[in-house]
């Protein structure tokens, strides 16, 4: 629906002096928890944020997201294999277990002069292409070899034939788009009642973040596994400290294995996020 100028937009104030069906009034007037502030500053500026809710707060149904974690990525990938291997491990034991459990692998298929996001090309600008010495992260380089999961983490025949290994065409894994344009991959984790992604795998800053802020958009709750994620530039603990302070809850690798092992509690589906509105909130 689009704006409506006409539309009378009252102040919080105002808002809080009458019933709302989607607020609990006397909780929306205790202060943060999740809040700090530096008094003295511009309107006690600089603040920092972080997420209100922990992993075992309520029951879940939940993703474990492999983003892009694909054989070219390999030199990048070194450090955080030992932690991926365990979470696909933990994670397909508990889905032996639980309805509510899936897991999802992407590999990133941009290839040169295919046309797509040409936003990207004109950001990382058209030089740098040299094979010998390439440059330009804005495609992949070594072909369908490049494309492959990693042999340690590869989804199996049965995961990959059930849909849940996809080529990736943009830096967010819900940028892959059904004849009718809804998102394969958020159509897969709604079929699933899926409320809860975790997220793993490659490049931090770019896909990692990317998907992070589109699966907040979407309704999910966000996880990053900051021991299992990893990239090629230097703004790897920048960008975990952005998601942090804004959508995501940044945990390590042994707090997602204790949480599944102990704490998972299968939730029903829609029970928090629907699947009627792009925004997932819950169903009318």
């Amino acid at each position: 629906m689009m704006y409506d100028r006409d539309e009378i937009i009252i102040t919080l104030k105002e808002a809080l002096q009458e019933p709302r069906k989607n607020r609990d009034m006397d909780q929306a007037l205790m202060p943060m928890e999740n809040y700090s502030s530096t008094p003295g500053g511009p309107n006690d500026q600089p603040l920092s944020f972080w997420a209100s809710w922990n992993l075992k707060d309520r029951p879940r149904r939940i993703a474990l997201l492999l983003d892009d974690c694909q054989e070219e990525y390999r030199p990048y990938a070194g450090g955080i294999l030992p932690n991926l291997r365990k979470l696909v491990e933990s994670f397909r034991e508990a889905q032996s277990k639980s309805d509510g459990i899936r897991i999802m692998w992407s590999a990133w298929t941009r290839t040169f002069d295919d046309g797509i996001s040409n936003s990207m090309d004109r950001w990382y600008g058209s030089k740098g292409f040299r094979p010998e010495n390439p440059e330009n992260a804005v495609y992949i380089f070594n072909g369908a070899p490049g494309m492959k999961p990693l042999s340690e983490i590869a989804p199996t025949e049965k995961e990959v034939s059930d849909g849940w290994f996809f080529h990736g065409k943009h830096l967010d894994m819900f940028w892959n788009f059904d004849e009718k344009g809804n998102s394969y991959l958020d159509e897969k984790l709604k079929k699933a009642g899926i409320d809860t992604i975790v997220l793993s795998g490659l490049w931090t800053d770019e896909c990692i973040l990317s998907t992070a802020y589109a699966g907040n958009s979407r309704g999910y709750d966000v996880v990053i596994v900051g021991d299992s994620v990893a990239t090629a530039t230097t703004n790897q603990e920048i960008a975990l400290k952005i998601a942090g302070g804004t959508i995501a809850k940044v945990v390590t690798s042994d707090e997602v294995l204790s949480y599944l092992k102990n704490d998972f509690i299968t939730g029903e589906p829609g029970a928090v996020k629907g699947t009627s509105h792009p925004d997932g909130r819950k169903d009318d």
